[in-house]
């Protein structure tokens, strides 16, 4: 629900795309210094850069990074991530000021169901409830009973009742994960990650053939002929503490490569392979994620600009779906660290 053209304009008119940044400052104590001085958390995605992983009050996924972001006594949420997420975020703290890095950093998922074509799709299941990915928009949301994430998903359809149909939204691919996991019919909205689609399944069979000792591990946004290999299936977080615990010492990391950095520094003396995409890259990282960097961190902070802003219906329609989410996760014991 971010109006990215007026947004842009603002910050064009104030100047704050043209400001560069001394190459000489020290970013990490700056960075620092106003997060003290300004009392702001920095939440970051594990698909974030490491630098700015490493300088994160917290690094989670998608329901660690809601979680606290509904909990912390901050007076300033700076979300190293992507809109979705910052949208969420203000949506669980609307008193709070949201900051997003990078203006243009998106979601190819979130993109792939916008609320008006949605909103008509919906029309044509009245007797069904909504259940969405949380990577989706704000405004989604407001056409959305009960949001999900990797995480707790299975707990989420789980606990609807066994004769309530269901709308899953926007993930084709982890709707039918989901699918085959609890025997739900469910009709699926057919959107995608585009990170997640593009991993190569002939090439990953020659890298197991490779490295015949390595565990094939993947995130449910894959596409199903992917997820047929997989030695395991889980959230980034799933995934980072499945490598924690497992017995393995080599591993083929099938999701966005930022979470392989908190998988090294978790198990330094085990390797982690970044699964080959079907493309000429040699791994594979999500450009909307990416465009956070330490530079637009320090002067997002400084300037306290791009701000995340929503209408008050918004949030007041939107966050019931998310608050459902969280009741239920509590119930469940599902507390991402």
């Amino acid at each position: 629900m971010i109006n990215l053209v007026l947004a842009q304009q603002q910050l064009e008119s104030k100047g704050y795309l043209d400001i560069e940044v001394d190459p000489t400052l020290d970013l990490t104590a700056e960075i620092n210094r106003l997060k003290r001085e300004k009392n702001a958390i920095i939440l970051a995605h594990y698909y974030q850069e490491s630098e700015i992983q490493d300088i994160a009050d917290y690094i989670g996924d998608s329901l660690g990074l809601s979680q606290k972001a509904a909990a912390t006594d901050a007076d300033i949420i700076v979300f190293a991530g992507v809109h979705f997420m910052a949208e969420t975020a203000k949506m669980l703290s609307p008193r709070k000021k949201v900051l997003l890095p990078d203006l243009k950093a998106g979601c190819s998922l979130a993109d792939s169901c916008p609320a008006p074509v949605f909103r008509e799709f919906k029309k044509k299941y009245p007797d069904h409830i909504v259940v969405s990915y949380i990577n989706c928009t704000a405004e989604l949301k407001t056409l959305t009973d009960i949001c999900c994430t990797s995480t707790n998903a299975v707990q989420i359809i789980e606990s609807i009742p066994p004769d309530q149909k269901i709308i899953f939204a926007p993930d084709i691919n982890l709707g039918k994960f989901l699918v085959k996991k609890t025997g739900r019919d469910m009709v699926l909205w057919n959107g995608a990650c585009m990170v997640h689609e593009i991993f190569s399944h002939e090439k990953i069979v020659k890298l197991k053939q490779r490295h015949p000792h390595a565990r094939f591990i993947a995130h449910p946004e894959c596409e199903p002929h992917i997820l047929e290999m997989a030695d395991y299936i889980g959230s980034t977080t799933g995934l980072l503490k499945y490598t924690i615990s497992d017995s393995a010492n080599e591993y083929i990391v099938a999701t966005e490569s930022g979470i392989i950095h908190q998988m090294q520094k978790a198990s330094p003396n085990k390797t982690f392979i970044p699964a080959p995409p079907n493309n000429a890259c040699a791994c594979n990282d999500c450009p909307h994620m990416k465009r956070n960097t330490m530079e637009k961190l320090y002067l997002c902070m400084e300037y306290e600009m791009p701000e995340i802003t929503l209408p008050d219906w918004i949030i007041e329609q939107g966050r019931t779906s998310i608050d459902r989410m969280l009741e239920i996760s509590a119930r469940a014991g599902l507390v991402s660290a």
